[in-house]
């Protein structure tokens, strides 16, 4: 059942991902409240789950290093199409482990894509978020609020508690402030809100967070390669 889940979300953002002009990436102001932080970030930044490149097209704009990652092989040709100047483009899937040795950022964003997951994939991959971060370093992130109606929330074959199959046979989570805190209990929450973004057609609610790598952070998850 995995692997079709899996395969089915590949299809469907290789699909949304098809063809993108830089002129056309659209971005939002939702990292500037995190500005001090991103600002006081001296090396390369991982922008999981990439996209289209909204925050990369962002992150770039402030001068910063970027690393976009997607599973999406459309998505990555188009961000090293658009983006010339960026550090690195890497095609892979969270649920194999991120390639990047241990601590090898200060800063990783991964906007709207830890909500697609099961409870124990979500783990893992939240684990190995944290092993690839240095101590004190910060995750900035947002992910489906209980709420967000307009996006599907409660829809579809409930597979476990606010995760769901769709019609398309991919999986989509959405969170409440529980599961959040549940989730990232090994960090320092350093913020946590939930609002709404007006980028899409409809309003979008979700969760924005900011958590931090506490001292002394224990990771099981092996090391799974360098930059």
């Amino acid at each position: 059942m995995k692997d079709i889940h899996r395969k089915c979300s590949h299809d469907y953002w290789d699909g949304i991902h098809v063809n993108y002009e830089r002129a056309a990436i659209l971005t939002d102001d939702w990292l500037e409240s995190f500005a001090d932080i991103i600002d006081s970030c001296s090396g390369p930044i991982a922008d999981l789950g990439c996209g289209s490149g909204n925050d990369t097209l962002w992150l770039l704009s402030k001068g910063k290093e970027v690393i976009a990652c997607d599973q999406s092989e459309n998505a990555i040709r188009n961000i090293r199409k658009n983006f010339p100047e960026i550090r690195e483009a890497k095609c892979f899937n969270m649920l194999d482990g991120l390639p990047f040795a241990d601590a090898s950022f200060e800063l990783v964003i991964a906007d709207l894509c830890l909500h697609y997951f099961r409870d124990d994939d979500t783990r893992r991959i939240i684990k190995e978020i944290g092993r690839i971060l240095q101590p004190g370093g910060h995750l900035i992130l947002r992910v489906n609020s209980v709420n967000d109606v307009n996006h599907g929330a409660g829809q579809g074959i409930e597979l476990e508690h606010h995760v769901y199959e769709l019609e398309d046979r991919t999986i989509k989570r959405f969170f409440d402030e529980e599961d959040v805190r549940r989730f990232f209990g090994d960090f320092e929450i350093v913020f946590l809100k939930e609002e709404i973004m007006t980028r899409y057609k409809l309003e979008k609610q979700l969760f924005r967070v900011c958590v931090r790598k506490k001292e002394g952070y224990r990771c099981a998850i092996a090391n799974t390669g360098a930059i």
